[in-house]
């Protein structure tokens, strides 16, 4: 660590000194055009816009992806390796890397980082809960990545357990604000029950939980770094501080802030790719169902297959009137995965009022319409991937009752029973109106 720290002298420290002041005049300009348009400050731009108040003198940890990153695009590594004051001294990489250079699901191994030359430990391998040795000479660790909004997706399992990790060594965290891209006022979802936490259901919370990751931080800190996990009894608390953003409030989407997406992994491309990961990937857990768009240019908003009548299976789902959504015919041939090549049919979707659509349930209203169409082809009975799926529902109960006559009404009331429990206890660690 001392090495590459070594190198941060002489003319490279008037050079870092020049660049931070262009970069105290940027931020100012930033931060003027912002509130001059209506448009958010991440909670990196406000850390900067403090003199980065809170790391200055201290040894920082850095856990971070590509996602983070300022609006001019300027990654969250290379700001803190720059910053007068502050003493970057290691990165830790969850699920892609600390770059973005690991596909989905491939492990993230230790390296260094080539630009900064700064060791890189992996979180997202063998080791997902720091070890002590990983944390040692840190004074504070900053989590600083663009979140989904979604339970399942891995980045805010590894945001509690380098909590926990820190809680047990004395290391303060410090949380970088951003937008939750689903907004902050829709919740969907049961909450996962005992013997169904895992790393894509690291906590006792709905699917779509509505809270920006800073807030979830809190709320974990207070309620318990596991919510729900047997054998802790209190909460492992850590000295825990969130940077807020400015200019945000619940009732923005992603595309109403003015920030630049960039995406946090590779099939969540776009802005709005995460409502359509959460309409559809708990279904793409059932593998050898159906084509989701993995491996197309529309990832998450498709169902398809060769089997399938696009026509058919379109005029059905128009029946439900499912409120907010609609759909259309699609054929296409994917370019990678288990159908590439082969003509494939079947609807893309569109939510034309995602504040009535209920996201979650889409996925379950295409497998009713499926098993009505083609009982041959229920999902239960001809996927792989069962456990993948209960593990991401956080139960096995949505799957054996609604496998047992596959409709959207047999667990409606089920996946909603814990809403508005939850939106009483997460409404006292809201940071925005």
């Amino acid at each position: 660590m001392d090495t590459a720290l070594s190198g941060k002298t002489g003319g490279c420290l008037r050079s870092c000194r020049l660049a931070a002041s262009v970069a105290a005049f940027m931020l100012l300009w930033v931060s003027v055009t912002a509130y001059a348009s209506g448009h958010v400050l991440t909670g990196l731009e406000v850390l900067q816009e403090r003199n980065f108040a809170g790391l200055t003198g201290k040894r920082v940890g850095l856990v971070t992806n590509p996602s983070g990153v300022d609006r001019n695009l300027r990654s969250t590594i290379d700001i803190l390796y720059n910053a007068p004051g502050v003493e970057l001294v290691a990165l830790y990489g969850p699920e892609h890397g600390v770059r973005g250079d690991v596909y989905a699901g491939g492990k993230v191994s230790d390296s260094v980082d080539d630009r900064t030359g700064l060791p890189v430990y992996s979180l997202y391998g063998p080791t997902r809960k720091p070890e002590p040795e990983m944390l040692e000479g840190i004074d504070v660790m900053v989590y600083d990545i663009q979140d989904t909004g979604a339970r399942s997706y891995t980045f805010i399992s590894t945001l509690g357990l380098v909590m926990e990790a820190c809680a047990e060594q004395g290391i303060e965290v410090m949380v970088l604000d951003r937008p939750n891209p689903l907004g902050g006022n829709k919740i969907e979802g049961s909450y996962v029950e005992p013997g169904y936490f895992s790393f894509v259901s690291q906590y006792r919370i709905p699917y779509i939980y509505g809270l920006t990751v800073g807030e979830l931080a809190l709320l974990i800190n207070e309620e318990g770094l596991n919510c729900g996990q047997t054998g802790r009894q209190q909460p492992a608390r850590c000295r825990l501080t969130v940077v807020p953003m400015k200019g945000w409030h619940r009732d923005m989407l992603y595309q109403d802030t003015g920030l630049p997406w960039v995406l946090p992994s590779p099939n969540i491309p776009s802005a709005d790719s995460p409502q359509y990961y959460c309409a559809a990937g708990i279904c793409g857990e059932l593998y050898g169902f159906l084509n989701i768009g993995i491996g197309y240019t529309l990832p998450f908003q498709v169902f398809a297959e060769e089997w399938i009548d696009a026509e058919r299976l379109k005029s059905l789902l128009d029946s439900y009137g499912i409120p907010g959504v609609s759909f259309r015919t699609i054929y296409f041939k994917p370019l990678s995965g288990r159908t590439a090549g082969r003509l494939v049919q079947g609807v893309q979707y569109f939510f034309t009022d995602y504040d009535a659509a209920p996201v979650t349930l889409v996925q379950f209203y295409v497998m009713q319409a499926v098993a009505a169409l083609y009982p041959d082809r229920k999902p239960f009975e001809t996927a792989t991937g069962v456990g993948l799926f209960d593990k991401v529902c956080g139960s096995d109960h949505i799957r054996k009752t609604f496998g047992a006559r596959y409709m959207v009404s047999d667990i409606i009331g089920f996946w909603n029973r814990d809403v508005s429990d939850f939106r009483k206890i997460s409404s006292r660690y809201y940071l925005y109106n």
